[in-house]
Order: structure tokens, then C-alpha cells, then sequence
């Protein structure tokens, strides 16, 4: 490893930010410049202890900064990494592309192939449920709905987990309300029964997980999910189906592109 002192720079003493601050500043912006790379121990509490002066408490203060912000994990008996970026780029525009269910291919995959992952699903389970208000309401005002449960893995880690819901005239009886739907998915099976997608709408809010999240999704300290809600339209205007989903923010960047007019 390049020596400390070429890596980190010293604390300021006449600085009124708290020192623990300071070396939290210092490793963050390292990180931010590449000095230390993805999936790379950090210097351990000893080093930073005599790089900087000060004690065990103020370090591990320091890394806990970092940790809360989802910029490293800690791993016991081992050190501190630097967490991997967010290894999948979702992109708005493409993701659902007729073209990619015409090849079999769910949007999952699409995004897994184009990340050089192997994507997985597993915690399946469909049945027929009442829907909640709101999603009676997204839906038109069903009172019961197939829904689908699944867990979304990248080369075994949990990314993200979602449930569909389709109203029941419209998948009850179909290959929709199989555990495996089939080429394409659920978006494909629907455009075979004559619901011809036309548009999505998507509402997206980023919140700190719930207990059960982290544990889903086993997620570090500190690392916050980006919700989803979908609402998928034919062309006749009729939703028919509503996606939930909860993914892993540290596991995707979010692409867009908008129109200048």
C-alpha cells in the first residue's frame, strides 16, 4: 500500500470541525479520487491511530460516518472496505423495449446481461389476494388481484425483491399465474392475451429500509432502497398491473433521458 501520508493529509487544529470529522473527510474524499478502490481494505484503526494522533474511539467514529453513508462495510476479524459501486444501470427508456420480450428476455435480464452478472430469482410465490386500497385504486378499483412475489439476485446477492399485481379477470387461469410465466415474462404473456402495453408510469422515492428490507436484501449499515411503484397501461388506457418494488440503492444507478421539447 502507497504510505499514509501520500494518501490522507494532516488535521487542522484550528479547524472548528471535530477531528473525527476531519479524518472521515479525508478518507471520503480518498475514495472519491480512486486512491483507495472498490472492494479495498482501508487503512486499519492502528494506522490511522499513529497517521493521525488520536485515538481508537475517534477512528472508529470516523469510519462509522462512512459506513452510514453507504461508502464502506465493515467485516469482522477483517478490516473496513470500500463498498462496490452499483453495479447495474437501469435504463427508463430501454428496459421494456418490445424488442426484448420479442427475444424472450424479461427486463432483469436484459439489465443482468448488460452488467456482465448472472441474474437469479428465487422466493417466488403467486396467489390470489384482496388488494389494498391503493392498489385497487391504481388498478381501477379491483377487489382482488393475482399477486407475484420474487427476489431478484446478481451473482447470488440480493438486489432487489417486487411484487406484481395483475387483476384477476385479466391473469387468472393464464400462464401468468404459473411460478415460471414464461419467455419474456409477465409483460409478454400479457401482450399474447391482447393487452398491447402502451406506456408505464413510475413513482420513485428513496427512504432508509425497514427491518425486514435489510434482512431481504441484506443490506450494510447505512444503506438506503429506492422504491418503486409501477403502473403498466394497454392501449386501450386500462392499467394491468401494478409493480412494487424495493431495490437495493447501492446496487443501481438510475438512468433516464428526456426529451428537450
Amino acid at each position: 500500500m502507497t504510505s499514509l501520508p501520500s494518501l490522507l493529509g494532516d488535521l487542522d487544529p484550528t479547524s472548528d470541525r471535530a477531528v473525527f470529522r476531519q479524518i472521515a473527510d479525508q478518507l471520503r474524499e480518498a475514495i472519491d479520487r480512486g486512491r483507495f478502490k472498490e472492494g479495498e481494505k482501508l487503512p486499519s484503526e492502528a494506522e490511522l491511530v499513529e497517521h493521525y494522533g488520536v485515538s481508537r474511539m475517534t477512528v472508529r467514529n470516523s469510519f462509522s460516518i462512512l459506513q452510514g453513508e453507504g461508502l464502506v462495510h465493515a467485516e469482522h476479524g477483517k478490516g473496513v472496505f470500500v463498498r462496490p459501486r452499483p453495479p447495474v444501470r437501469r435504463l427508463a427508456s430501454d428496459r421494456f423495449a418490445r424488442r426484448h420480450r420479442e427475444q424472450g428476455k424479461s427486463a432483469f435480464i436484459v439489465e443482468a446481461d448488460a452488467a456482465g452478472s448472472h441474474p437469479q430469482v428465487d422466493s417466488l410465490e403467486v396467489k390470489e389476494e384482496k388488494a389494498s386500497q391503493d392498489i385497487s385504486t391504481r388498478l381501477g378499483s379491483v377487489r382482488r388481484v393475482l399477486a407475484r412475489r420474487r427476489r431478484y439476485l446478481l451473482d447470488g446477492k440480493p438486489v432487489e425483491f417486487a411484487t406484481s399485481y395483475l387483476p384477476l379477470d385479466i391473469a387468472r387461469g393464464t400462464q401468468i399465474a404459473e411460478p415460471n410465466p414464461g419467455p419474456g415474462g409477465i409483460y409478454a404473456r400479457l401482450e399474447e392475451l391482447g393487452h398491447h402495453l402502451d406506456h408505464f408510469e413510475e413513482e420513485i422515492r428513496a427512504r432508509m429500509p425497514s427491518p425486514t428490507e435489510v434482512k431481504t436484501l441484506r443490506l450494510a449499515s447505512g444503506v438506503p432502497v429506492i422504491h418503486l411503484i409501477r403502473t403498466a397501461y394497454d392501449t386501450a388506457g386500462r392499467a394491468v398491473e401494478v409493480c412494487d418494488t424495493v431495490m437495493a440503492a447501492d446496487a443501481y444507478v438510475l438512468s433516464y433521458q428526456l426529451p428537450a421539447t
